[in-house]
């Protein structure tokens, strides 16, 4: 049996299952299968938008135990985001229904030739709205590139960053 962690969010209305926060719900219901059991999941997040989108995010996290190796996670969860209405096309981080990903499993590093497939997830250590309820339901799981725990990481993420002052004013 394998633990994952796993990050949800959802920044656009469904048309029978309405507001983004009410999608994660059904979205943490969704997941619970034969296979998989949700074992916790976060409260719901709000958080800004990352790259071209404008729509406010609703965030969440869950840990499932589950029989399946990450590619088949992998196809688990993306079947999941389309039966709730997420198409795969078009410019990234745009409005979608639903957007599960893979952040960490128990069995470490995963890497494959496929870019959609890689353990830890690439950008966990700069996503605040990511690490946050994440670390609600699992701050002592550890990254296993760094060796820090997602409570570390996040203390990481949330520092004041320092000012650059090489950079000269125009």
């Amino acid at each position: 049996m394998h633990l994952y962690l796993l990050a949800l969010g959802s920044n656009q209305r469904h048309h029978l299952l309405g507001s983004p926060a009410s999608i994660l719900l059904h979205a943490i219901e969704a997941l619970e299968m034969d296979d998989i059991d949700v074992f916790s999941a976060a409260q719901i997040l709000r958080s800004q938008p990352v790259g071209p989108s404008n729509r406010e995010f609703a965030n969440t996290a869950a840990l499932v135990v589950s029989s399946l190796e990450p590619p088949e996670m992998l196809e688990r969860i993306q079947t999941i985001e389309t039966h709730f209405g997420r198409q795969r096309r078009g410019q990234a981080w745009r409005a979608r229904t639903l957007d599960i990903d893979l952040i960490l499993w128990s069995g470490g590093i995963w890497e494959s030739s496929s870019p959609a497939l890689a353990i830890p997830h690439p950008r966990l250590r700069e996503r605040g709205f990511v690490l946050a309820p994440c670390c609600q339901i699992a701050a002592k799981m550890r990254d296993p590139l760094s060796g820090l725990t997602i409570e570390q990481l996040q203390f990481r993420f949330l520092q004041a960053k320092p000012l650059d002052r090489s950079a000269k004013p125009a």
